[in-house]
Parts: C-alpha cells; structure tokens; sequence
C-alpha cells in the first residue's frame, strides 16, 4: 500500500490561469504560497516561503475561476504529480505540481467572498461529528526555536 496526499494552507501567488479544453473541460492553475517562520541561534525571526504550483480539473476548478483570486488564504488536498519532459536541447527537465482535490477557502468573511461555498461538494467526504479536541501538552519554549 502506499499514499500519495498532500495539505497545504497559503496564499495565492497569483489569479488562477484558466483554460478550456475539449470536451468541456476545465483545467485551473495557480501558485501558492506557504510559509515556514523560526527563531535563528542569533535571535533574528527568519520567515521562509516555499511556492507550490496548483491544479485544479473540472467542477473544482470552476469554483477556483469564480471566488478565487491573488492573495487568497485557501487550505488545499491533493496529490504530487511530476512531469519529465526533454527540452530541444536534449536535457530532461522536470516540474513537480500538486493536482488538488478539496479546496476550502478561509480567512475571514470579506475575504470570502460572501455566499462562495468552501468546499467542493464533488470532492468532499460526507462529514462526521467530531469529539471534542482534548487539550494539546505544552512545548517547551526551546523547541520553538527549532527550524521543523
């Protein structure tokens, strides 16, 4: 057995470039950005950003078209997808995408757009009542300097 699942929570880096494919096909591309912050040994806060690229096919990437846009918060699942190809020069090349298939949009009321559904209920398992969270240990304050 083996899993291939990806959770991201970002930003959008970019509008979703759109395109309309045959057969009435949706195919949605944007960036995403997601950010990591630690304290360095010198006490300096130390923030960084790694982008992902994001693809959405069909129902999902028709909801992306209409509500989302550039700096958008949204929380993504999806899985890895990566494509070889040989460039003219005959180097392979590589680009490494996440083909998402939940998408939630967050942040607060005015950011989403009022009446835009947060999930896409094609891809959405039904949703089951959760217990209460029990309280979370405290982390000890040395290991929130670490960088992972």
């Amino acid at each position: 057995m083996s899993i291939n699942k990806v959770i991201l929570i970002g930003n959008l880096g970019s509008d979703p470039e759109v395109r309309y494919l045959d057969g009435d096909r949706v195919v949605v591309n944007f960036s995403l950005a997601t950010n990591e912050s630690y304290t360095d040994k010198q006490g300096n806060r130390i923030t960084q950003t790694e982008w992902h690229r994001i693809e959405m096919w069909d129902s999902l990437a028709k909801v992306a078209e209409k509500y989302l846009t550039k700096g958008r918060q949204v929380y993504i699942e999806g899985k890895i997808r990566t494509d070889k190809w040989t460039d003219k020069d005959g180097v392979d090349k590589y680009t490494t995408r996440i083909r998402a298939n939940t998408l939630q949009m967050l942040g607060n009321r005015e950011d989403r757009n009022e009446g835009a559904p947060n999930t896409n209920p094609s891809t959405q398992a039904p949703q089951t009542p959760q217990s209460p969270t029990p309280p979370q240990p405290e982390v000890p304050s040395e290991l929130d300097d670490l960088p992972f």
